[in-house]
């Protein structure tokens, strides 16, 4: 029954709290799946649902056990997955949302860049390219030495042979022009990826995994030429093709209207099973822990008066109405309206003319003990009484 209260006295506060922490709870999802993180937090949750029920349940030790533990446990997935929490607040970037970043415009150059890594291929030379787009990608790199320059094949195979002392690392392309070169990047910590990758391909992932940079690699064993664009893997088989995937991947985004139905369709069907699988959860935790919350509820109550004397009749008000404050737990304060809530007053001293009448709490009939009222207002009304003939 309180379940059902509760759902049936959604507010619009309500339905805003569900709907952020779905959101969250999902993007959440989207970046901790595949790695080692992920299962800590599956295993997190399941505490936390042993938790939740000890606690509706009244179960004293096991609440009180579990208090102390999850400080502790908390502070120990902070140290042990810091790396992931990064990516996570990496992940949040205002410029981009409000769209400040400069976003490199495509040229000549994709189609020099595409031939140069297929000469790379052809040799079997191991080169890691990464193209920044709309997030800055500085932050995610270390070491780096600046060079400028065209991404020629010339340039692309001095840098990457191995007699090279800049062939160890990656290469950033900023605007179409080579910025820093031997740069190193985080490898990737997601489970199963493809046996035959290397040290670069997982760098490649790694950094994908941090931003929306276009990773480029050529292995050096096969002599693949391997593109990872938002964690989404290509394999390119000409100069042609890949240059048609960094047109498409570097095009800044059109401004064509869209009707709002187009927006709002992928949002509901794209991925639906973890979306409304998400929702469903978020709602579950919702509501077992709704009904424990403080809750305050207000509203009129009508006052029935009783004991009138027979000489004396009420000219006015006839229909009185107090509004009463009532705090509780929100599985009891919820259900109260002024269907389930009664005030009786004693008239019984009722003179001609006018007379005063103090409300207080003991005129209310509450359901039940767990809800008690806070305010009251008037705290008192005044009648007007004349006599019968």
């Amino acid at each position: 029954m309180s379940t059902i209260a509760l759902i049936a006295n959604l507010r619009i506060q309500d339905v805003l709290d569900i709907l952020f922490l779905t959101v969250l709870t999902y993007h959440l999802y989207l970046w901790f799946r595949g790695t080692k993180a992920f299962k800590a937090l599956i295993g997190l949750f399941a505490l936390g649902v042993v938790f939740t029920i000890a606690q509706t349940w009244g179960l004293f030790l096991t609440t009180w056990v579990f208090q102390i533990l999850w400080q502790v446990l908390v502070i120990l997935l902070i140290i042990l997955f810091q790396s992931e929490i990064r990516q996570v607040l990496e992940k949040f970037d205002p410029l981009r949302t409000l769209g400040l970043r400069k976003t490199a415009q495509p040229g000549q150059w994709t189609q020099s860049l595409s031939d140069a890594v297929f000469a790379l291929a052809e040799r079997k030379v191991g080169a890691l390219i990464l193209i920044e787009r709309t997030e800055r990608v500085e932050e995610c790199v270390t070491s780096g030495q600046n060079l400028e320059g065209k991404p020629s094949p010339e340039l692309l195979i001095s840098i990457f042979q191995k007699e090279s002392p800049l062939h160890d690392g990656a290469i950033l392309i900023k605007e179409g022009r080579i910025q820093l070169v031997a740069c190193y990047l985080p490898l990737s910590s997601e489970e199963g990826l493809p046996k035959e990758w290397g040290t670069r391909h997982r760098a490649a992932m790694g950094l994908s995994e941090r931003c929306d940079a276009l990773m480029v690699v050529v292995s050096e064993e096969r002599g693949e030429v391997t593109l990872v664009v938002e964690r989404k893997v290509f394999h390119p088989a000409t100069a042609g093709v890949m240059n048609q995937i960094l047109l498409d991947a570097l095009r800044p985004a059109g401004r064509e209207t869209v009707p709002w139905k187009e927006k709002v369709r992928p949002l509901l069907v794209n991925q639906w099973k973890a979306k409304y699988g998400t929702l469903l959860l978020v709602l579950i935790f919702w509501l077992l822990l709704a009904g424990q919350q403080d809750f305050e509820v207000a509203f009129a109550v009508p006052l029935e008066v009783r004991n009138v004397p027979a000489t004396m009749e009420i000219t006015e008000p006839l229909n009185p109405k107090v509004r009463i404050k009532v705090r509780g737990l929100r599985k009891d304060a919820s259900v109260l309206s002024e269907k389930n809530v009664h005030a009786e007053l004693d008239l019984s001293p009722a003179a001609a003319g006018k007379k005063s009448f103090a409300i207080t709490r003991d005129l209310f009939m509450l359901p039940n003990e767990r809800v008690y009222i806070v305010s009251i207002e008037p705290s008192q009304i005044t009648f007007k009484f004349h006599e019968t003939p």
